[in-house]
């Protein structure tokens, strides 16, 4: 059985002013999130600044999500490193926690050989009893898995379940779904293509977008399961320019920013990510505005 299906939020860590995290935000934003509809939380990835979340923060936030959806929804911990012992240390205390899946990114800069990707991705896998999901990113760790050895694991290593595909190439995600008889959970990690790669088989999205329009992103999944093509294109062309937007710079910079102009106070960032450009913010608050989104 898959983790989950459907609309998963890559969601923020909000921070207060002094770059702590705010735990009362972060369960606002969970609660706001289940409440639209979304149907798996992913805590400490890409957008919630797990690189710059020392490791007790992180193992704390992870905990923190898991008491604040209470068993509403799955949560999947994000715990991949550049480093496989944190990776392995970070993936025991996110089970401990009680999270319902991980999602562990390749290492990065380390740009791991594909025979490194296996060694890497078995050892995390047979330090827990989580199902595990894999996390394809190439344009920020320099490390690609390619279909073959994404198959490979998901052959040979039994909680090894998913691959959340970010490459942006809808071929290689159809052949990693070929070389596995459509049976690995995909998750699409662009939200300009969810619909397409639903198409070919995916179990749903883990998105940047859903943490403004959660309900819009659900529907849009709901939509394609109940067989509405229509409706889920029509959802998934209208939101282009807005997806753009969000994605104007790198990521996670925007979508705070958009939340905080929403009024949910998301707050800053740390460094080396910095503010959004006023031009930026300028272009992102149109395109919200061009959405239906009410600003604050």
């Amino acid at each position: 059985m898959s983790i989950f299906k459907g609309a998963g939020v890559a969601i923020v860590t909000p921070m207060k002013e002094n770059e702590e995290v705010n735990y009362d935000r972060l369960k606002e934003l969970i609660d706001w999130q289940i409440d639209q509809g979304t149907d798996c939380i992913i805590i400490a990835g890409t957008t919630g600044e797990s690189s710059t979340l020392t490791t007790e923060e992180h193992n704390e936030v992870i905990r923190a999500a898991v008491r604040f959806v209470g068993h509403r929804v799955p949560v999947v911990a994000g715990t991949g490193s550049n480093c496989t012992r944190e990776a392995v240390h970070l993936s025991k205390e996110a089970e401990a926690a009680g999270a319902d899946g991980l999602l562990a990114v390749t290492p990065y800069y380390n740009k791991a050989t594909q025979g490194g990707l296996m060694k890497y991705y078995t050892e995390i896998a047979e330090s827990v009893k989580l199902p595990i999901i894999m996390y394809n990113v190439p344009g920020r760790t320099g490390v690609n898995i390619l279909p073959e050895t994404a198959a490979k694991l998901f052959t040979e290593v039994e909680n090894i379940v998913g691959i959340k595909e970010a490459s942006g190439n809808v071929a290689q995600a159809a052949k990693t779904m070929y070389l596995t008889d459509g049976k690995i959970d995909l998750y699409s990690g662009e939200d300009g293509i969810v619909v397409p790669l639903l198409a070919i088989g995916a179990k749903g999205v883990i998105s940047v977008w859903s943490n403004i329009a959660p309900r819009e992103v659900h529907d849009m999944c709901a939509a394609f399961e109940a067989g509405d093509l229509s409706r889920a294109m029509q959802i998934q062309l209208r939101a282009q320019p807005l997806v753009e937007a969000l994605f104007s710079e790198v990521n996670p910079i925007p979508v705070k920013k958009a939340l905080d102009l929403m009024g949910k106070g998301a707050g800053p960032l740390r460094s080396p990510l910095t503010e959004m450009t006023e031009a930026g913010t300028a272009k992102l608050a149109e395109a919200m505005r061009a959405h239906g989104i009410a600003l604050a």
